[in-house]
């Protein structure tokens, strides 16, 4: 599957043959979160910043033996919930997000996950990756959740210039269609970390990289 130099000369070709190449390798794309349901998706995702996915789910079934549904959640004290998710860091902070989220779910929403972006923002904790997230793997409606990994590869393969999260989620948006997104952003996450990795390549090492860009032999510089 590999390209000659003169293949891509536009994001879109670019952008085409990487859906098509990622679709390949990854055809299934399971949630790497552990979770039963949209309310312990919500809050592995809270967990999960600055977090590794792998540490989440190591966490997460004490925490869920604890307290499975909000309302559980809102009834445990803050100082229970933290001493169970403080391996996954933050752990003051995201204990009294989880608390109060989940008390805000039983008292604004009748205990459910809301289903819009404006609903989700509004919970403590709840930024706009996380209702990506939330919104795309448990009720399908299309999204890109950009995290500093996918920021970084769209920046390597000439996807977007990487001067905001923000600016790269819409170029990726407006790269790839609609139908794909859901899929496509956990696709770059398998990808990422197994070849495309911080330390694993420089943009010039793993496949992609190599197709997109042969003749690239100096490091690309990305912005955190």
């Amino acid at each position: 599957m590999r390209a000659t130099p003169t293949t891509f000369r536009t994001r879109a070709e670019r952008a085409a043959w990487i859906d098509r190449r990622l679709a390949e390798l990854y055809p299934e794309t399971p949630v790497p979160l552990v979770h039963r349901d949209a309310y312990t998706l919500l809050v592995a995702v809270v967990l999960s910043a600055q977090c590794t996915d792998k540490r989440v789910n190591q966490v997460t079934p004490a925490l869920f033996a604890a307290a499975a549904t909000p309302a559980a959640m809102a009834a445990l004290p803050v100082a229970q919930i933290e001493a169970i998710v403080r391996p996954c860091g933050l752990a003051p902070r995201k204990a009294a997000a989880i608390r109060e989220l989940s008390r805000l779910l039983v008292e604004r929403h009748g205990g459910q996950v809301p289903r819009t972006f404006e609903e989700l923002e509004a919970l403590p904790g709840v930024g706009h990756k996380t209702a990506s997230v939330v919104m795309a793997q448990v009720f399908g409606v299309p999204a890109f959740p950009v995290d500093t990994h996918i920021h970084r590869l769209a920046q390597r393969w000439g996807l977007t210039d990487g001067r905001s999260v923000e600016q790269t989620e819409a170029d990726l948006k407006a790269a790839f269609p609609r139908e794909h997104w859901n899929a496509l952003h956990l696709r770059i996450i398998f990808y990422g970390r197994e070849h495309c990795t911080a330390r694993g390549c420089d943009g010039t090492v793993c496949e992609i990289c190599r197709t997109l860009y042969p003749a690239r032999r100096r490091p690309v510089c990305t912005r955190k």
